[in-house]
């Protein structure tokens, strides 16, 4: 029997973005053979994550996903909720508030800004702004990208992938600094839980460099983009049977619940979605045929193929939690698909 490194990783009681946590816990076994249901339920201390009260202070890990950890060979990343010592679901625990649903396809594209330890993006002068944005999207050489940035970008792909997080691309976004990595999962949980560890290996593989990842949807002001977290999403009705009329039901939905969309999309959200830089404005809702500067970008495929296909939402903004964002998409379509059963 080896000796086997788990890696658990939650989400604090911090709001409103909770912060990645992960403690190491030691198990026997075999590493060929190791699987979800051999990591055992933990504890952990939640008055010190914003979880519970000194006096009462338990905390319980539940795995819900494992994957091989790249930065140790002998061990996992063990992807957890956070519940109460009854069992029940800890307040915090956004997870557990998604219905498992294996035909909901979903995929998130995570916009973020690599920081150095003077806190300015990667690339930056140390005084003032770079040249303006527009030559960085997909830019190539070190006018564009800066020195080490691509260097953590590539390595945070192969770590990812060797984690068996099945990453969909990664590139330079448009102000410089900016970076993407878009991740795709089936069911409801898959896409989400591999977000939140692909951000914990971005985090951990930074330290390295001494760099840290700026998750907020709006850093700076002025004319730069902000950080989204676009949510590409479909479900079996939405991509073997569709139509226009569902589709107008969906859009309709959509605009009904818009406010609760944009309460489960992430913090100062009204700081990105202003109407510039491709945005619609926080209060509207729009729809529009490869429109990025509406709320829900319809593909040319999805029209062409008589509404069906998948839809891309872009308001959930680079720092949401990807189960809120998720749940909430999902609740608004449910509605709309039970009138079409």
């Amino acid at each position: 029997m080896a000796k086997i490194k788990l890696e658990y990783i939650w989400l604090d009681g911090y709001a409103p973005v909770a912060f990645l946590r992960s403690k190491t816990k030691i198990v026997e076994g075999d590493i060929n053979s190791f699987s979800l249901d051999d990591c055992p339920m933990w504890g952990f201390d939640g008055s010190s994550t914003l979880q519970a009260e000194g006096s009462d202070s338990d905390c319980m890990l539940k795995p819900v996903a494992i994957y091989p950890d790249a930065f140790r060979k002998d061990g996992f990343l063990v992807m957890s909720e956070v519940m109460l010592p009854d069992g029940t679901p800890h307040p915090s625990n956004t997870r557990a508030t998604i219905e498992n649903d294996p035909d909901l396809w979903v995929g998130l594209e995570q916009e973020y800004f690599l920081l150095n330890k003077d806190g300015n993006p990667l690339g930056w002068p140390q005084h003032g702004y770079p040249e303006p944005q527009g030559k960085y999207y997909t830019g190539v050489g070190y006018r564009f990208v800066g020195d080490i940035a691509r260097q953590i970008v590539e390595e945070h792909l192969d770590l990812c992938l060797a984690a068996g997080i099945n990453h969909e691309g990664i590139n330079a976004e448009v102000a410089k600094g900016q970076w993407e990595f878009q991740i795709f999962g089936k069911g409801s949980y898959v896409c989400c839980d591999k977000v939140h560890v692909a951000r914990y290996i971005l985090l951990r593989l930074c330290e390295r460099y001494g760099v840290d990842v700026e998750w907020h949807c709006k850093p700076y002001k002025g004319d730069w983009n902000g950080s989204g977290m676009h949510c590409n999403f479909s479900t079996k009705f939405m991509r073997e049977t569709g139509g226009k009329e569902y589709f107008e039901k969906l859009m309709e939905a959509f605009e009904k619940y818009k406010d609760e969309h944009i309460a489960a999309y992430g913090p100062e959200n009204h700081l990105r979605l202003t109407g510039l830089h491709e945005t619609q404005s926080i209060d509207k809702f729009s729809w529009g045929v490869a429109d990025r500067g509406a709320s829900i970008r319809v593909p040319h495929s999805f029209v062409n193929n008589g509404y069906k296909g998948y839809l891309e939402d872009r308001r959930p903004n680079s720092q949401g939690d990807p189960y809120q964002i998720v749940g909430r998409i999902q609740q608004t379509v449910s509605e709309v698909e039970k009138d079409f059963a």
